[in-house]
């Protein structure tokens, strides 16, 4: 990549983005999952079954866009939906034994992604999520937390 010196943070930043999701979707092809299947099976693990319309909000995609992701994840097996018993309008989202199975393999084939190159990936996260963090309006909370918890590299993330 011609002078990347002189590249500006941003474009660094994308760039890397880009390229560990490129490599991590490739592997994840293999188990039947995307980038953003992953994520919604993350919020599923730690929230539990939720609406379909909430896991998009928590997801921060639109109900349209997960309703994809969700169909390509029941279709492997990896979720279920049933019809809301309180809004038949709803459909609950479940998180199936083997989308957690799937899952489980996903956290690990991400960190596969990420040996790749020798970086700390400790620090790295950290500052990832600085960045997140600010530019969201979150901010660092007051007890010098790290909340909302990011997953770690043993587990689903924390929401």
């Amino acid at each position: 990549m011609p002078d990347m010196e002189r590249w500006p943070t941003s474009r660094l930043l994308s760039t890397a983005a880009r390229l560990v999701e490129i490599s991590w979707n490739e592997k994840l092809k293999n188990i039947g999952l995307t980038h953003a299947g992953v994520i919604a099976m993350e919020v599923l693990a730690a929230k539990g079954s939720i609406t379909q319309a909430a896991l998009a909000e928590v997801a921060r995609v639109k109900a349209q866009t997960m309703g994809t992701t969700l169909a390509r994840l029941e279709a492997h097996g990896h979720v279920s939906r049933q019809r809301s018993d309180s809004d038949r309008r709803s459909h609950m989202v479940t998180l199936t034994e083997a989308g957690a199975a799937a899952l489980a393999e996903a956290v690990k084939l991400e960190r596969d992604v990420l040996a790749q190159v020798a970086v700390d990936t400790a620090k790295l996260r950290e500052e990832l999520r600085i960045v997140v963090r600010g530019l969201a309006g979150l901010g660092k909370p007051a007890d010098g937390s790290d909340v909302p918890e990011q997953r770690g590299d043993t587990g689903p993330i924390a929401f």
